[in-house]
């Protein structure tokens, strides 16, 4: 007879509701135990028009819906299909034990929400009580009180180092099948690319004496010659940008994502294979979350709403500005640089003002992706109307959000979830080609 598995409650902190207001359902056929502290802190952040007030707002409108006509003091069904169930805890003061507000000798949410996980573990015997947060602090903090303690797991990848990458190098490929490649275009000998093909992915096909570039696509039942082709005066220096304009230019694929570290062209080539496109698009819009490295909220600038977000957004400008500067002042494509920018086709906006838009004839560049959580890409991408091209830039290990990891950031899991995807086509860049002092700062700092 099988031995019947013990109980679990997962008491979950503010920082998992934020992040994700669906995650009270996600625990299949555990408990979840809310303390009253995170209600409080709830309704603090509801008001406000960023993400956080938008899943704050949510998360109280399904502990609502749960609620209906029971007390929340009492264990109610979430309604999951596992069996999950939900309670608040109210604070008890006259509960005996340890206190973390005498351990860490200081009044605060954390240490109220520590106190409602160790109480529920004095009342629960039988179950294994684990706090879950994404504040990485607060988790050290219970386990200093022998407290068992996890990250929020929905939504992370398993493991950042073997992260999909988008390409393959493939040794020993006939001859005749380069020779093809470079002659007609495409090959259909796909047999070539061995038993592990992938869909929407890139190779390098080797063999001794010559190698070729090629896009695999699944439907279609060919290998595509990738060329490294000009757009708007930036030419790929290298396979991987090269791949990664040929993903930006395919009118076949809706979504790219292009990661790499600092100085490998993932928002030069995204704007200047978008303009290249501007015919097919109505307009380019850029986009960026807005997180300073000081954490400082842009409140703190003067200036009305454009002023405070224009040192943001100023990456954004560079690379337009190093566009236009491939041409001279007379020239064609610098004069229409200036008028898509003077007729609002060229569009650069922080990220809150995207909600609730539909996009439709346009090619919407995100640069920063990694900062966004799974959510938030997922709201930006249900944007997409006909004929929208969405680009999400970022590099995975350059994080500047408190509560987001390589393995819990928006960008890291639609990579995750959607590779092999026929509309979807991702390339992770990995040489800089800003200059040399770059490079040695991302090799060596």
């Amino acid at each position: 007879m099988a031995e019947k598995k013990p109980r679990k409650i997962f008491v979950i902190d503010t920082s998992v509701l934020l992040h994700d207001h669906n995650s009270i359902l996600n625990f299949e056929d555990n408990d979840v135990a809310i303390p009253i502290t995170v209600l409080e802190e709830l309704d603090n952040f509801k008001v406000g028009n960023d993400t956080k007030n938008f899943e704050a707002r949510e998360c109280i409108r399904i502990i609502d819906r749960l609620a209906n006509e029971h007390t929340l003091q009492e264990w109610i069904p979430v309604g999951n299909e596992s069996g999950g169930r939900l309670k608040i805890i109210l604070n008890d003061r006259d509960r005996k034990g340890t206190n973390a507000e005498d351990v860490f000798d200081k009044r605060s949410n954390d240490h109220k929400i520590l106190n409602s996980a160790m109480q529920i573990q004095d009342e629960e015997k039988e179950a294994k009580v684990c706090l879950v947060s994404k504040d990485i602090n607060l988790r050290l903090k219970a386990k200093a009180l022998n407290m068992p303690a996890e990250d929020y797991r929905t939504g992370k990848v398993n493991e950042t180092r073997y992260l999909y990458s988008g390409r393959s190098v493939v040794e020993n490929v006939d001859s005749e099948v380069i020779r093809k490649l470079y002659n007609s275009g495409s090959s259909r000998k796909i047999t070539s690319l061995g038993d592990d093909r992938r869909n929407n992915h890139f190779y390098i096909l080797k063999n001794c004496t010559s190698s070729a570039l090629g896009f695999f696509n699944e439907t279609k039942k060919t290998i595509e010659r990738v060329d490294r082709v000009y757009a708007y005066g930036i030419k790929p220096k290298n396979a991987e940008q090269a791949f990664a304009l040929h993903a930006i230019m395919n009118p076949d694929v809706s979504l790219v994502t292009i990661s790499g570290v600092a100085g490998t062209g993932k928002t030069l080539l995204a704007l200047a294979g978008s303009l290249e496109q501007k015919n097919r698009f109505d307009q380019i819009i850029l986009a960026r979350p807005i997180v300073p490295l000081s954490n400082k909220d842009i409140g703190f600038l003067p200036g009305d709403a454009e002023e405070k977000v224009n040192p943001y957004m100023q990456p954004l400008w560079d690379n337009l500005n190093y566009i236009k500067s491939q041409f001279g002042e007379n020239e064609k494509k610098y004069r229409a640089i200036e008028e898509m920018k003077s007729q609002g086709r060229i569009q650069i906006s922080p990220l809150a003002y995207i909600r609730g838009r539909s996009l439709s004839n346009v090619i919407f560049i995100v640069d920063e992706a990694q900062n966004l959580t799974p959510h938030e890409v997922k709201t930006i991408i249900t944007r997409a109307g006909e004929n929208c091209k969405i680009i999400l830039t970022g590099d995975v290990r350059q994080i500047d959000t408190p509560y987001l990891d390589e393995q819990s950031n928006g960008m890291s899991y639609v990579i995750d979830k959607l590779k092999g995807k026929d509309l979807f086509c991702h390339i992770t860049l990995e040489k800089g080609e800003r200059s040399e002092l770059a490079n040695l700062a991302n090799e060596h700092l």
